[in-house]
């Protein structure tokens, strides 16, 4: 009985406590809302590309659940913005609730058609969320930089969907693949820097044919896109030194779509600049290439008089996979600065030729774990059901730093065979290497052998400047300062800074400088 009783007591009290609270009664808002901030910047973004997701939060500072009679966007149904209030979507919203002391969440998002709006080249877009009205209006300004550019896509196919495909010469055999982009046309064969390019699958440079890329330009791809160069095609990146290293302004830039401050150094947001089998006489000069799966692919070719990718004077970073990938290729490096990829920052795989000089090789990778150096070299390809062997004719390393945050930061993964040559040299270069568990041995790690080492130091610091930001350049307390040579400074007479180094040269694409 008395549990009966004191059930019916609380049932009671909860009955009075609820008619007393006034829960369903919303005053409307008296034009004392608060913001999380005053002013919402969407960042830069290009013609018809979606921006990201950004917020806005609403607070109700008063002891009164309120409703807010109107929130919308101040320009309607004509606006370039999209919110989302209360999971709902649209531009305009009606009676919606805030609790006392309680808040919530407006998103926008933009997708801005400069075509649509009386500029171009580059229009600052602005609209404004405005709460409630008369004198309790209250809003909360929305600001965009839209940016016009060169579009280079692929055709679509709009009946059946079926986006257009690349048609290659693979070994003298023309072969359909699944690789959606098209062949750049006549007209489109020379960036500029007129405006920026945006690259949706792979512009692929036609047989015969040279892209031309000129100083200043800025190339961004859409995910998994790239450039292409195919068979008897080259790349020509003619970038010029920059007196402001913040804007880069004669650098030729290749990055990602995706302009906004949080995407700047996220790896792996395209896809490769891929030199094909059989491209020529590639070059790329002063160029800043980013946040790529591979950076640069190199193919074949290994065998040619002159180095079928010659790159000078540039950086690649934020690679989610390999910086340069070189399968049996030939490159020629002076002044590149590669750091911070998923795997390896420079490998030179199914052997090849490879000439590196006051190149800084390093591999900070923060982004997970990586079981590769920041330099392999290797000379097989594994397939199913064989080991393909290959000559390594040369690969050194002059002047260079080769380092990063793990150890050993190079490995030679030589098959040994009589038949075939492994040639390698690293001469006055600062080199990451300690075996502590006695994994590797052989000719190849000799470090006494002059022939295959010679005066090249070991795990000094580089005392770099900050490996996080991708700033490689070496401090005064470095261990590569002033153990470089002069036959190959002289050949290389000013750094990637356009500082002279032939009187006392340093290891690497930089001679020291105080921070």
């Amino acid at each position: 009985m008395k549990r009966i009783i004191y059930f019916l007591f609380c049932l009671g009290f909860l009955m009075l406590w609820s008619s007393c609270r006034k829960d369903l009664e919303f005053a409307p808002s008296s034009g004392n809302l608060e913001f999380s901030k005053d002013t919402v910047y969407l960042d830069t973004v290009f013609t018809n590309i979606g921006s990201s997701t950004y917020n806005l939060k609403v607070y109700n500072r008063s002891n009164d659940d309120i409703s807010i009679p109107t929130i919308k966007l101040a320009l309607g149904i004509n606006s370039e913005y999209r919110l989302n209030v209360d999971g709902m979507s649209g531009n305009s919203f009606e009676n919606v609730e805030i609790l006392a002391k309680d808040s919530m969440f407006i998103f926008i998002e933009t997708t801005i058609d400069i075509t649509n709006l009386p500029n171009s080249g580059e229009f600052l877009y602005t609209d404004k969320i405005v709460f409630d009205t008369g004198s309790n209006m209250q809003n909360v300004d929305l600001v965009t930089l839209v940016k016009d550019a060169v579009f280079i896509y692929p055709n679509k196919n709009q009946s059946t969907g079926i986006v257009e495909t690349l048609t290659l010469n693979i070994g003298g055999e023309i072969l359909e693949t699944e690789i959606q982009g098209r062949y750049l046309e006549a007209t489109e064969l020379n960036f500029t820097n007129q405006k920026p390019y945006v690259i949706y699958g792979y512009a692929a440079v036609p047989n015969g044919e040279t892209l031309t890329i000129d100083a200043g330009a800025r190339v961004h791809f859409h995910a998994n896109s790239g450039l292409l160069v195919s068979e008897g095609a080259s790349l020509q990146v003619n970038g010029a030194f920059s007196t402001d290293q913040e804007l880069l302004e004669n650098e030729v830039i290749f990055e990602g779509d995706r302009l906004e401050p949080g995407f700047s150094n996220v790896p792996g947001q395209w896809g490769t600049i891929w030199l094909f089998q059989g491209s020529i006489n590639n070059s790329i000069n002063y160029a800043t290439i980013k946040n790529a799966g591979v950076g640069i692919i190199s193919d074949s070719n290994a065998d040619e008089t002159n180095a079928k990718l010659t790159i000078t004077n540039s950086q690649i970073y934020n690679s989610s996979n390999f910086g340069v990938l070189g399968r049996n290729t030939s490159i020629s490096a002076e002044n590149v600065v590669i750091n911070n990829s998923g795997q390896s920052s420079f490998a030179g795989t199914e052997g090849g030729k490879y000439n590196f000089t006051h190149c800084t090789i390093a591999n900070y990778w923060n982004n997970g774990f990586r079981q590769f150096p920041a330099l392999l070299l290797n000379n097989f390809r594994e397939t199913e059901n064989s080991i393909l062997l290959f000559d390594l004719t040369e690969a050194n390393f002059n002047n260079c730093i080769i380092y990063g945050n793990d150890n050993p930061e190079f490995i030679l993964d030589e098959v040994a065979d009589p038949g075939n040559i492994f040639n390698f040299k690293f001469t006055n270069s600062l080199v990451r290497f300690q075996d502590q568990n006695n994994n590797f041995s052989g000719a190849n790690y000799d470090f006494s052998n002059s022939l295959l080492y010679e005066n090249t130091r070991f795990n000094n610091n580089p005392d770099f400047k900050n490996t996080n930001k991708n700033e490689l350049i070496i401090g005064e307390n470095s261990g590569a300062i002033n153990i470089g040579a002069n036959p190959f400074s002289n050949s290389v007479p000013n750094d990637i800074l356009n500082v002279n180094r032939t009187s006392a040269p340093d290891a690497g694409a930089y001679q020291h400088a105080e921070f």
